[in-house]
């Protein structure tokens, strides 16, 4: 298949250009800067120049391709208005890739994040969060998925809290960057709150499988670790920096402070078992040792 992927340069991205091209399929990137398309380039992919909020650009990167992945999301979120103004731009980008795919049966595979189950591991059957601070992505998603009746195969790649690579990624990332900033790994709650997690290698394979052969308005969760407890991962993160952890509280952690002390485990088992998805990265607190001091 020719591909078109937006969001292709960030931690998922790249691993997904990477999978797609060594799986045999070719590959359009949208690149807004000249780094991210020389980079795009040398990773063997074609290039369409543009911006994500640039509708008209998306709507000819999806008509000349045999699908889309879309992974592209704004890197503001110093504040609810900011994070709010990402989604906006994503919902947009969204009903135009879905509107120019309209009636090809083409997929549309975007990415969504693991909803929260009180009291249990999240499924894939669990609707998505339409509530807090990002709620509107939750329903721009379902608008996505509830287009299969009219020939879109759309499906979402759930993807956990963590998204990890040498250490980087994620909510996990934020909090070690937190720590380089503050002098403190903190962590928000009692730290035995669980965050799902995988590495981005293995969820890029996912991204592949729903591509490829994912039914319509399905939603599938990229889950390498079901739950790992947060203080764990500032313990980690405080040991390879050097510096003390402690809880600190929820405000310490801007807007995404009520998540991030949320217990909120996911599964994958109806994932693996119907696409066959076996993750085989490191887990995160593997993947934290790769922290540099």
């Amino acid at each position: 298949m020719h591909v078109f992927i937006t969001g292709g340069t960030g931690t998922v991205g790249s691993a997904v250009v990477a999978e797609l091209l060594a799986h045999g399929h070719t590959v359009l990137a949208l690149a807004r800067f000249d780094a991210s398309a020389r980079t795009l380039r040398e990773a063997g992919a074609e290039v369409l120049r543009g911006d994500f909020a640039d509708v008209d650009v998306l709507r000819s990167g999806a008509a000349q391709t045999d699908g889309v992945i879309n992974l592209a999301f704004g890197r503001d979120y110093s504040s609810p208005d900011a994070i709010a103004r990402s989604i906006a731009v994503e919902r947009a980008a969204l009903t135009a890739l879905g509107e120019e795919l309209l009636g090809s049966d083409r997929p549309l595979v975007t990415s969504s994040g693991t909803p929260v189950a009180a009291g249990r591991a999240s499924t894939e059957n669990d609707p998505p969060m339409t509530e807090g601070v990002v709620g509107e992505r939750g329903r721009s998603v379902l608008a996505l998925l509830g287009l299969a009746s009219r020939g879109l195969r759309g499906t979402a790649v759930r993807l956990p809290r963590t998204v990890h690579e040498q250490g980087r990624g994620g909510f996990a990332g934020m909090l070690a960057e937190t720590a380089r900033r503050t002098g403190v790994a903190g962590y928000p709650g009692d730290g035995t709150q669980r965050w799902p997690a995988v590495h981005a290698r293995d969820a890029a394979a996912l991204f592949r499988l729903a591509l490829e052969s994912a039914p319509g308005g399905t939603s599938w969760h990229a889950v390498g670790d079901e739950g790992v407890r947060v203080r764990d991962i500032a313990e980690v993160i405080g040991r390879r920096l050097g510096l003390p952890v402690e809880q600190l509280p929820q405000e310490a952690f801007g807007p995404f402070g009520p998540i991030f002390a949320t217990d909120q485990p996911s599964s994958s088992a109806h994932t693996r078992q119907a696409l066959g998805w076996r993750p085989t990265g490191p887990s995160l607190l593997e993947d934290l040792e790769n922290i540099q001091p």
